[in-house]
C-alpha cells in the first residue's frame, strides 16, 4: 500500500506530500505545520484494506 500521499494545503492551496504508515494504525491524526506558509495542518488518515483516505484540514 502507498505510504507517500500528496494533500493540498487549507490555507495556501500548495501541494504538500506526507508520509503515513498502515502498520502506525488504521486511524492517524497529525497536526504539522505548512512547508509553505507555516499555518499548522490538521492530518487525519483512515485506512482500509486497498486503500487509504487522507484529510487537510485547518486547526481550530
Amino acid at each position: 500500500m502507498e505510504t507517500n500521499y500528496q494533500v493540498n494545503c487549507p490555507y495556501c492551496w500548495e501541494q504538500i506530500w506526507i508520509e503515513f504508515y498502515p502498520e502506525d494504525g488504521s486511524h492517524q491524526e497529525s497536526i504539522t505545520d505548512c512547508e509553505v506558509c507555516c499555518n499548522p495542518i490538521r492530518y487525519v488518515v483512515s485506512f482500509g484494506d486497498s486503500h487509504a483516505q487522507v484529510r487537510a484540514e485547518k486547526c481550530n
